[in-house]
């Protein structure tokens, strides 16, 4: 099945570059809202789950015995930019648990924050382990090892407790199978599951509204999303996509965004999840269909429009980035 296209370039009046894709709305039970494209074939969601891998950092109790608050929570649901502030959390977090970032098993990975970058190279130093964008995500799986008494070598592992814990978290939420054949090393080492779009969309609709899972659970989903919606530039940065819709729509809509086009999200009021796989990888097309998306389902976003003009270096309009016919017609039906 060949995806429509869900994104279409214009240069004057001639159609330049498409991206296509699929992507779906669905409820807690799984009831399809609407979808496009082939919304069954399991996709990589990699850092889009990030809030659901970020569940048993609370429900051990962890979070909780090293005090971590708002500002913990959230990053370890991030996809941080790398500038300082990030980096000062993450650093926090291991100090906390009697550990530095040298137990960091994410790699190193250069600030995505332009300015953070630069300053760093004007200081002579080098990125460390804190400036890659997960390292908030395995900050928060060394805290529950930590917890437990569990060795923090080679956490990152798929059979080790941590990465154990999470799977069962994944299947429990989604309420889809995992096998060992579903199991991709995500950039960060950690393993990555592969699932359809619709459990996806069913995953972030429960952890928004918390029907059809235990009080518990519901209660910690809620946890984890007010900390996102409080501390939204830690989820993301400064200028980004999750960090503009969430710090201008606390409590109405959660936003996480994964590498190769992946978006994923939850509509509150509607109580709805949505998850959305460019068939490219396009960052700039997932964004526009969230971006599309939000505004749809709860009005515009200062400096997210559901169309972009493209300008060339003298600043002249040379042509426009917007939805196409498909995606279109998905946001009527959700108008």
């Amino acid at each position: 099945m060949h995806n429509p296209i869900l994104v279409e370039l214009t240069r004057g009046a001639g159609l330049e570059s498409v991206h296509r894709g699929a992507l779906v709305l669905a409820r807690a039970n799984g009831e399809v809202l609407a979808a496009v494209g082939d919304v069954d074939r399991p996709i990589f969601p990699r850092s889009a789950i990030k809030p659901l891998q970020a569940l048993p950092l609370l429900e051990t109790g962890a979070a909780d015995r090293y005090g971590f608050g708002n500002r913990e929570l959230a990053i370890a649901c991030g996809s941080h930019s790398g500038t300082p502030e990030h980096t000062a959390v993450v650093g926090g977090m291991l100090s906390r648990v009697g550990l530095d970032a040298s137990a960091l098993g994410c790699g190193v990975q250069e600030p995505l924050d332009g300015t953070a970058a630069r300053q760093l190279v004007r200081a002579g130093r080098k990125a460390t382990q804190l400036n890659h964008n997960c390292s908030g995500k395995h900050a928060g799986m060394l805290a529950t090892a930590r917890h437990h008494a569990e060795a923090i070598d080679a956490y990152w592992l798929p059979t080790h407790p941590v990465q154990l814990r999470i799977h069962h978290t994944l299947e429990a939420i989604s309420g889809q199978d995992l096998t060992t054949d579903a199991c991709g090393i995500d950039g960060c080492s950690v393993p990555n599951w592969a699932m359809p779009l619709t459990r996806l969309a069913t995953a972030f609709a429960r952890f928004v509204s918390g029907e059809g899972l235990s009080p518990a659970r519901a209660e910690t989903c809620r946890r984890v999303a007010q900390a996102c919606w409080a501390e939204p530039t830690l989820v993301a940065g400064a200028g980004r996509l999750d960090t503009m819709a969430m710090a201008h729509l606390p409590g109405r809509v959660l936003l996480k965004a994964g590498a190769e086009g992946v978006h994923c999200g939850g509509l509150v009021e509607r109580g709805l999840g949505f998850a959305l796989k460019i068939d490219d990888g396009g960052k700039r097309a997932a964004d526009l269909v969230t971006a599309s998306l939000v505004a749809c389902a709860c009005g515009d976003v200062p400096g997210l429009p559901p169309s972009t003009a493209l300008k060339n270096f003298r600043g002249l309009t040379v042509g426009e980035m917007r939805p196409a016919a498909a995606l279109a017609g998905l946001l009527h039906k959700l108008a």
